[in-house]
């Protein structure tokens, strides 16, 4: 699948629903929908995205998905059957993050607060400090584990999978990702890629 950048963007402000199975224990939770993901209605599907593929080399996953053209059922099946749920701070699609002002940014965290006790994963996993950071008002957190929880649930703030995030690579991103799924209770055995 292959969209130009017009097509790309009449899918802004559109969100996709969240990825939540009955036994989610990692909620992986990402900063926005990209246009991407809008198109596909798939998350992180954008085509170079880091995510799917630290998953798979953190153990998280049992396969390397390519949501690039959307989530197969088998793979959406996968994903949850591990209890590995997907969301994001703020729903609604833009070009980039920065689009977003910082009041959807907390009011989007407060959002966040009651999917994680309406879900109660063991983890919650925010993919993004800057997101974090600005969603919660605390400006100096930094990437690991955090000292209080969120909504009942063990936090972790965790680098962002997106390209823009230069110094962060497969496999630097699988064993921060791995150190959450560990924790969750969700792991499989790590691959190398």
């Amino acid at each position: 699948m292959s969209f130009t950048r017009a097509q790309l963007l009449t899918f802004a402000e559109r969100s996709v629903p969240d990825l939540i199975g009955p036994d989610c224990r990692l909620l992986l939770c990402g900063i926005n929908p990209g246009l991407w993901t809008a198109a596909t209605g798939a998350h992180f599907a954008r085509p170079g995205n880091r995510f799917y593929p630290a998953l798979y080399a953190a153990g998280i996953t049992d396969r390397l998905i390519d949501a690039s053209d959307g989530m197969s059922e088998a793979d959406e099946a996968a994903l949850v059957g591990a209890g590995v749920g997907i969301t994001n701070v703020v729903a609604r699609a833009t070009a980039k993050a920065s689009d977003l002002a910082r009041d959807e940014f907390v009011e989007g965290g407060k959002k966040l607060v009651q999917t994680v006790e309406r879900v109660r994963p063991r983890v919650l996993a925010i993919l993004g400090v800057t997101a974090y950071r600005t969603a919660f008002g605390v400006p100096k957190a930094t990437v690991g584990e955090q000292p209080d929880g969120l909504g009942g649930a063990r936090l972790w703030v965790l680098p962002n999978p997106s390209g823009l995030n230069s110094h962060e690579s497969v496999a630097s991103l699988a064993a921060a990702y791995r150190a959450a799924a560990v924790a969750a209770g969700v792991r499989r055995a790590a691959v190398d890629l």
